[in-house]
């Protein structure tokens, strides 16, 4: 099974965020779980919630499965695929929505489409909770930030740390979310929640 080292620096962290703002109950949708670590490692310490994984390259989805069996997480439901961009998504409804380090590496039109596809699913008051790099104002929040953009941009010049406060946040309001709260996390990382109005 592939690994993603980055998991196992910032799961506890993420995961202490989730316990405190997640439902105890109903099902999560997580956009782009990639090895499907955060799954196995979250979903059996969140109360009675069903983690729905899912990633948009369906080469992938087996791995996650695999993962979770192995895992032995009766909560963890079978990775879908899902394209973000897609007019429609293959499932109809979430009580949460979680996406973690994807909007950075994909088109800003990925992070239009996951706002627009989130606000289809997601009831009022219900929350979309992205992790990853910001810029604030404008300004990244560490060197490293800038140097993994410049990374990033020699990949596909279409990546790049959103600017949190100039980009996202107005994103988020226009398809009817409202900001619930900016959390700084290790490695000039956030966790940023919306709330659906």
């Amino acid at each position: 099974m592939r690994h993603a080292p980055a998991t196992l620096r910032n799961r506890e962290p993420i995961l202490n965020v989730l316990k405190q703002v997640l439902p105890h109950r109903g099902l999560l949708l997580e956009i782009a779980s990639g090895t499907g670590e955060h799954a196995v490692f979250m979903a059996p310490e969140l109360g009675e919630l069903f983690w729905q994984p899912s990633e948009m390259d369906g080469a992938v989805l087996a791995d996650i499965d695999e993962r979770t069996i192995t895992a032995g997480c009766q909560r963890i439901l079978p990775a879908l695929q899902l394209d973000v961009t897609a007019a429609t998504w293959p499932l109809s409804h979430a009580d949460a929505v979680f996406c973690c380090n994807m909007i950075h590496i994909a088109p800003w039109a990925a992070a239009e489409s996951m706002f627009t596809g989130a606000a289809r699913l997601l009831r009022p008051s219900s929350l979309l909770i992205l992790y990853g790099p910001f810029r604030r104002h404008g300004v990244h929040t560490a060197a490293s930030n800038a140097q993994f953009e410049s990374w990033l941009q020699g990949i596909d010049p279409r990546f790049a740390v959103r600017c949190l406060d100039n980009d996202v946040i107005p994103l988020a309001r226009a398809n009817g979310f409202e900001l619930a709260d900016i959390v700084a996390m290790p490695a000039n990382n956030f966790t940023v929640i919306w709330r659906r109005c």
